[in-house]
């Protein structure tokens, strides 16, 4: 099974830990809020829920019948994932699912009372989404998928495919991609190491 579709097969078992108590009531429509990060086109995304749809009908909870999902596509914009936050809480579904850090965020700032679930998260305690790993507290919970060693690993690639090289830039959205302190902490501490300079270079993407 790849990557992303374990990841969508855990979550969707996630999400439905709060509806487990409800229980499927006859004619009881309950309703599951979907903020993604990404575009709608993005293929590896559709395949990840095509996993997590299936595994919500494994469990019992069929789009139509006794669920109603609501997507919310931000689409690389933090306006849109706003915006699309605020939405999804106005329909105060039964449970909220998170895709990144984000729509995360923005989740959690709309609300203290819905159970909100995260997938892809890098950073949940640094970004103050959760007390801790362990013991998350709070209204959010969900499974942080990256390690902050990477950064190390990247760099090792960097001096692999271009030996000579001694200079190198990290660039990087700090609306789209606020946990990249996690990973630049180590780029810098290991850079040394591979006669590597290390720079930050920002940017903000706005998309329409």
């Amino acid at each position: 099974m790849r990557r992303r579709e374990l990841v969508a097969s855990i979550g969707s078992s996630a999400a439905l830990w709060p509806l487990a108590s409800f229980g499927q009531q006859q004619g009881k429509m309950r309703r599951l809020g979907i903020l993604m990060a990404v575009a709608e086109s993005d293929p590896d995304v559709r395949a990840g829920l095509k996993v997590f749809t299936d595994t919500l009908r494994e469990l019992g909870w069929e789009h139509g019948r006794n669920i109603q999902l609501e997507y919310r596509w931000g689409d690389a914009s933090g306006e849109r994932i706003a915006s699309f936050a605020k939405e999804l809480v106005q329909l105060s579904p039964d449970i909220l699912v998170a895709h990144s850090t984000p729509p995360t965020a923005a989740l959690r700032r709309e609300t203290r009372s819905i159970p909100i679930v995260f997938l892809t998260v890098t950073d949940p305690v640094g970004q103050g989404l959760v007390a801790s790993l362990a013991h998350p507290g709070g209204n959010v919970t969900g499974f942080s998928v990256f390690e902050a060693s990477l950064g190390a690993k990247w760099l090792q690639l960097l001096s692999e495919i271009a030996p000579g090289i001694r200079r190198a830039h990290i660039i990087f959205n700090p609306v789209t991609a606020p946990y990249y302190g996690l990973y630049l902490k180590v780029i810098e501490e290991q850079a040394a190491s591979f006669t590597i300079e290390a720079f930050q270079c920002k940017f903000t993407m706005r998309l329409s």
